[in-house]
């Protein structure tokens, strides 16, 4: 069984990956450069997030887990292997399902899964008598995340 750690450390590796664009797929150097600020913006984007899951404690591997299952289509997902002879203690990896161009995506798909972690923790907060729960979700996501980080993956929610 997966612990939180685990989950965010494989996260935090996935992300830390270079990109790998290609040359090719760009007009000019201003296109490339553009497209490579945005992909360094997702990656700061990914890290605050992390740090947002991983200092509340109310958030679980399992809830993770299930943030995995929604968040991007699904695209993004967990994999959690069985203990067997090769790996005694079970495997833990992510695979991702390329939509377009992985460049521009995998950072997003890593972002949304915790955004979505975010959300379900904030959302089991909404007091009973609560009549707006969104606006109460999008309050607490405006008071624990930076401005940019907000606006990114959170107001359009």
């Amino acid at each position: 069984m997966a612990t939180k750690q685990e989950i965010l450390d494989l996260l935090s590796a996935f992300v830390a990956q270079r990109p790998g664009m290609e040359w090719g797929n760009y007009g000019d150097t201003k296109a490339y450069r553009a497209e490579a600020r945005s992909i360094t913006r997702d990656l700061h984007d990914c890290r605050e997030l992390l740090r947002a899951v991983e200092t509340r404690d109310g958030i679980s591997a399992a809830d993770l887990k299930e943030a995995f299952k929604h968040a991007f289509s699904g695209r993004l997902s967990l994999q959690d292997w069985k203990p067997c002879a090769a790996a005694p203690k079970g495997r833990l990896a992510l695979d991702y399902c390329t939509g377009q161009y992985f460049p521009t995506e995998y950072r997003k798909a890593a972002c949304a899964v915790l955004r979505s972690a975010l959300w379900t923790y904030w959302r089991d907060d909404v007091p009973s008598d609560e009549a707006q729960p969104r606006a109460y979700i999008l309050a607490a996501a405006k008071r624990n995340l930076s401005p940019g980080v907000f606006r990114r993956w959170f107001k359009e929610a």
